[in-house]
């Protein structure tokens, strides 16, 4: 990757060659003019880095290169000079020599990433450093493990991207998600660009830019269809699935509430605590701790699980006392019912997504469901919900158009000024006023 620098004041193009570093000084002085002056040269370095062309040929071509510094002095071919002129000239340039021992003096991947790992791990969940360090044993070492941090290429990087692409994913027939591969990247972003601020070395990953991610699917359940799952599902997870649906807690939260953070007598959900891969830890985000006000449903749904499990910590457990096990209750509770209720197969996270539908058609305000949803604020709620509400609550247009109606369309039958003696048929006082105002 070829990038525009600048060294006391004047721009110089960076760019590195079979990992060797090289740096090619001008004249121009360091202002947004010159910069932009020197971006289609750098462009075209690019190119030929990219294509194995030949990048002197593309900076002895440039006018403008040749314009900003000093015509080269003339040097006669190796053949025809000296013993030690001709040494001279094969030897490394100045630039070139500074940009190898810089490579030399970098660490080994292995251990810079190592360093990294536990210098930043402290500021990390504990999810977040269990999927660093499996992206870590499982991908970065093996492939850059043995290479000079300092040595990575642009093209080495691209490479590897390729064959993640090629992987097998987590379910037969698939390949690693986009947004697998962007994690990964970014992991490896992260340990190169922490490299190359202490070492100096320029950042081969600079304009790289991620996958594109498709568009995940919103699958709310209609009202009708979440009374099926509470009709039908395991007596025992009735209760839990009333909560669950009308409540938007994720699994993790759901799983993890305690019978101490529930108030009867406010009527609040305090989410505090997560059940996070099998052992207790913090929620989400700060936003997710959150207080979640009961319906009168899920009221009823918990004064009567009290009576099953009060006694014991967590409000939903098994008969040992322990929280539920996320990945039990998925394999062996919810895609079983949508089977058996002959609906589509969706994640059990889409109960999450039916709370904020079925609260948004129930006409609530936004900036309550965003707190209710643990959201900072509404712009993910009108993102991902808002299409879904004409379809529940006929907010289409319809109701403008009834307004218009009453207003404007002249009446079937009418009295001697014109209008309708049918009182039903006249709008209200105050449409009338504002009708009339407007």
């Amino acid at each position: 990757m070829a990038s525009i620098r600048q060294h006391r004041g004047r721009l110089l193009l960076d760019y590195r060659v079979q990992g060797v570093r090289q740096r090619v000084y001008t004249k121009f002085d360091d202002t947004p003019a010159n910069r932009k002056r020197l971006e289609p040269l750098a462009e075209q370095v690019e190119e030929a880095l990219l294509a194995g062309g030949d990048v002197d040929a593309v900076l002895a071509a440039s006018p403008l290169l040749n314009a900003a510094r000093p015509a080269p002095p003339t040097v006669l071919p190796v053949a025809m000079q000296s013993p030690v002129a001709a040494k001279q000239a094969l030897a490394p340039s100045p630039v070139a020599a500074a940009a190898t021992s810089i490579v030399s003096n970098t660490p080994l991947f292995k251990a810079f990433a190592e360093t990294w790992f536990n210098e930043f791990k402290v500021g990390w969940r504990r999810t977040y450093i269990t999927t660093v360090r499996g992206i870590l044993d499982q991908h970065l070492l093996p492939r850059f493990g043995a290479l000079q941090v300092g040595a990575v290429t642009r093209a080495e990087i691209m490479d590897f991207r390729a064959i993640l692409a090629q992987l097998r994913g987590r379910r037969p027939d698939t390949t690693l998600s986009p947004a697998r591969i962007n994690t990964v990247m970014l992991i490896l972003r992260q340990i190169l660009q922490e490299a190359a601020d202490r070492y100096d070395f320029a950042m081969p990953m600079g304009k790289l830019k991620p996958l594109k991610v498709p568009k995940s699917h919103v699958q709310p359940f209609s009202l009708d269809e979440a009374h099926l799952l509470i009709n039908r599902v395991r007596p025992d997870y009735q209760n839990y699935m009333k909560v669950r649906i009308f409540t938007a807690m994720r699994s993790g939260e759901l799983h993890g509430l305690k019978w101490k953070y529930i108030d009867f007598e406010r009527r609040l959900i305090l989410v505090r605590e997560a059940i996070v891969a099998g052992e207790e830890d913090d929620t989400k985000s700060e936003a997710s701790q959150r207080d979640i006000q009961m319906s009168q449903v899920v009221f009823d749904a918990l004064k009567a699980q009290h009576k099953a499990t009060g006694t014991m910590t967590y409000v939903f457990c098994n008969r040992a006392g322990e929280p539920i096990d996320t990945m039990n209750f998925t394999k062996r509770v919810w895609y079983p019912l949508l089977r058996h209720l002959n609906l589509a197969p969706r994640r059990p996270y889409q109960t999450r997504h039916t709370a904020a539908t079925l609260w948004l058609a129930s006409g609530e305000t936004p900036e309550w469901i965003a707190r209710q949803l643990g959201h900072a604020s509404t712009e993910m709620l009108f993102r991902v919900y808002s299409r879904f509400v004409p379809n529940l609550t006929r907010n289409d247009g319809s109701a403008f158009d009834r307004m218009l109606t009453a207003s404007f369309v002249p009446p079937a039958s009418g009295g001697s000024d014109g209008g309708s003696s049918d009182p039903k048929a006249q709008p209200p006082p105050a449409r009338r006023a504002a009708v009339a105002a407007a």
